[in-house]
């Protein structure tokens, strides 16, 4: 029987790890565990896993060192756990190289869907397709075309990059910083009414409801996210 991806989980709070314990090995994932920073970055380096789900508090190492140590040789996935709230902490991860954030208290389908769009991307599965389809939004790369229920849809040049640059990593979580980096450049990383506007107008262009989208997904205070599922 093949053996499903192996999963290192760092976790200090032991209700926590019982229930990813019990939540990934039913889904055929092989789970390692790690209750403190120090003994989380051993178990990497012993037997490097498919992909790390990371608490941000750990009573050793701050999380967030941990995920910077761990980046320094790790290319696996890297999906961290924070507490409601923590926004900058979650901004702060994500520009420092990981791949996801879940927040606490988490349910199981949410975390399922984050590791397979993170183990997905690993496997190169997010990128290289010339057409990229969600709903009844196709954007077809090669050729620069964008549809939405069957109706061809003009876009800017700047509005058609921001599309491009999350579907390049669609399902995953964007920050603010990123995105105005890739699309504007380095100089704009700051310029977040730049981002505030075009996404606007992507919604509308591209939404049933932009009040209530289902394709362009906002994770407030952190970025965005393009619905891949």
């Amino acid at each position: 029987m093949t053996q499903g991806p192996l999963i290192l989980v760092i976790e200090d709070e032991q209700p926590i790890r019982r229930f990813l314990r019990a939540s990934l090995t039913a889904e055929g994932y092989q789970i390692q565990e790690a209750d403190t920073g120090e003994q989380g970055m051993r178990l990497a380096r012993q037997q490097p896993p498919d992909l790390v789900i990371l608490d941000l508090g750990l009573p050793d190492i701050d999380g967030q060192e941990v995920l910077r140590s761990l980046r320094e040789w790790l290319t696996t996935p890297i999906v961290v756990l924070s507490a409601r709230g923590q926004e900058s902490q979650k901004v702060n991860a994500l520009d420092h190289g990981a791949d996801d954030y879940v927040t606490k208290p988490f349910g199981v389908a949410e975390l399922l869907a984050r590791l397979r769009t993170a183990l997905r991307h690993a496997a190169g599965g997010g990128e290289g397709s010339p057409v990229f389809n969600v709903g009844e939004l196709q954007v077809d790369l090669a050729a620069r075309r964008v549809v939405v229920g069957g109706e061809e849809v003009h876009l800017t040049p700047l509005e058609y990059k921001l599309l491009a640059a999350l579907i390049k990593h669609a399902g995953k979580v964007l920050t603010h910083r990123y995105l105005l980096q890739e699309v504007w450049g380095p100089g704009h990383a700051e310029e977040t009414h730049y981002l505030r506007v075009f996404m606007a107008s992507l919604r509308r262009k591209l939404e049933a409801d932009p009040a209530r989208p289902r394709y362009l997904l906002t994770e407030p205070a952190v970025g965005y996210r393009l619905a891949s599922e």
